[in-house]
């Protein structure tokens, strides 16, 4: 089985906890995820919100350097990729593709100069925000919301010339709707599921939705227990749901996964980690989706979407 997931937390708490990348008691190890037969995986940076300035400056480059470390100790299991080709490479050489991606626009420490050095290491992906405010605009958590700052507009603007994606997921919806209005290039939210079906600001309304489908963007699907339905108690039909709601919107070709693996304490019932993304697999071929489809949502989608940045 083919496999992209486009965000985890793991090395950031790799990082924050000395664990090992390769093999660990986490949701996500190369070790538990040895079974796919192409995987790909976001890494995100994350920045925690007490992080301004300097120290999310600093922050971004030590979990940096452990990633780089990791992928140095797992040279022959895992390699970073940063151009199209990389990607290519990573498949012939059967090797774990590893993306470098930042959770929170603080890493940039309000100086449009960083996010070139940030370009320059690897990073393809930019969440704007986290769930509170930084220099480039408000989170989910922030009502009423301003939504991009000035910098922010700027900070969008040279991420799309230095071919960075701009995320969403954690924005609130004025800041959505700002960079909606601001960038001309696709934009994604890279871990976020439907409103509709699980009332949660920090899920994508239809409207949302369709705008990043028309696009060209993706949404990636999370597991996160509260964001898949409104008790918190959530099971691997719950992601099923939002699976099959967004395609009810079209989404058969914008849709892709986002676990958020280490990233949350909890995962849905019956899930164990990185491994259980097979068993989503089997429950959606059970449910009567083709190959084809699976495959689109579970891996196509977001390897064509990255090989065409």
């Amino acid at each position: 089985m083919k496999y992209f997931d486009l965000h985890c937390d793991t090395i950031s708490n790799c990082y924050n906890n000395k664990k090992s990348l390769f093999d660990n008691d986490l949701q996500l190890s190369l070790l538990r995820g040895k079974n796919y037969s192409f995987w790909f995986q976001c890494f995100a940076v994350w920045i925690p919100d007490e992080k301004r300035g300097k120290a999310a400056a600093d922050y971004f480059d030590a979990v940096l350097q452990k990633l780089n470390d990791e992928l140095e100790l797992n040279a022959d299991k895992i390699m970073l990729c940063k151009t199209t080709q990389d990607f290519i490479i990573a498949q012939k050489r059967n090797k774990i593709g590893a993306v470098l991606t930042v959770e929170g626009g603080a890493a940039a420490a309000g100086s449009i100069e960083r996010l070139q050095y940030m370009a320059n290491r690897g990073v393809k992906v930019i969440t704007l925000t986290w769930n509170s405010s930084c220099e480039l605009g408000d989170g989910a958590d922030i009502e009423p919301s301003n939504g991009l700052s000035q910098f922010g507009k700027l900070a969008v603007k040279e991420m799309e010339r230095l071919h960075i994606v701009v995320d969403v997921s954690h924005a609130s919806d004025k800041l959505f709707y700002d960079v909606a209005n601001t960038t001309t290039r696709p934009f994604i939210a890279t871990h976020s599921n439907s409103r509709t079906i699980c009332n949660q600001r920090r899920n994508l309304t239809d409207d949302q939705f369709r705008m990043i489908k028309e696009r060209g963007g993706l949404v990636g699907i999370n597991f996160v227990p509260v964001f898949l339905n409104s008790t918190g108690k959530a099971s691997a039909d719950d992601v099923l749901r939002h699976i099959e709601y967004f395609l009810s919107l079209g989404g058969e070709s914008c849709l892709a996964i986002g676990s958020d693996f280490d990233g949350i304490d909890r995962l849905p019932n019956g899930m164990a980690g990185i491994e259980s993304v097979e068993d989503i697999a089997e429950l959606m071929l059970h449910h009567n989706y083709s190959e084809a489809l699976t495959n689109s949502i579970l891996f196509d989608n977001a390897y064509h979407f990255f090989v065409s940045l």
